[in-house]
């Protein structure tokens, strides 16, 4: 146990740094969150329309609206503008609680990860790196990639870059940590 949990805390702080790099000085998710210079108007609009936070996809049946009503809808918006809107009624800039949590969420999840490499029969340096080289592409295609087919979601270039790269980390490090006697 002592092997997955020092695998779990140096795996997890390396895909934290990654993440780190990746969403600062790297920007590789500048795509996720464009600028406008008409945000003001935008906000107050929003602030005007909007009395909780919620994401919003717009249009949008209203609830208990009919199949009927649904697929008339569908049809009516047809080549025309929609939108998500992720809106919050007040800002918190709480970095470091959403550090904590990310660092912690980051090792928990190589630790589950080291414990099915650990009950593996003799894991050796290749198979883990390849494992965890799909333990990122699953990360990504079940989560990032599913929701960009259904709500277009910008910024998947780094979504996927940051699954590869931080798992690909982590393996580099599991593999030469776990096989140690």
């Amino acid at each position: 146990m002592k092997k997955a949990i020092i695998g779990a805390i140096v795996g997890g702080l390396l895909i934290f740094i990654w993440q780190t790099l990746s969403n600062t000085v790297l920007n590789l998710h500048q795509d996720a969150a464009q600028y406008t210079p008409k945000q003001d108007s935008i906000m107050n609009f929003l602030n005007a329309q909007f009395t909780e936070t919620g994401q919003y996809a717009m249009p949008m049946e209203a609830p208990g609206a009919s199949m009927d009503e649904r697929e008339k809808l569908m049809k009516s918006m047809e080549g025309k503008p929609w939108a998500i809107v992720s809106y919050h009624k007040a800002y918190t800039a709480s970095m470091v609680m959403n550090m904590i949590r990310t660092l912690i969420t980051d090792i928990v999840v190589v630790l589950l990860f080291c414990l099915i490499l650990l009950g593996l029969n003799k894991p050796r340096f290749g198979p883990i790196l390849l494992s965890s080289l799909f333990m990122g592409a699953i990360a990504y295609f079940n989560i990032g990639y599913t929701q960009h087919i259904w709500y277009e979601t910008p910024g998947q270039n780094g979504e996927l870059t940051d699954a590869l790269v931080s798992w690909g980390l982590c393996g580099i490090w599991l593999g030469w940590w776990l096989p140690r006697k």
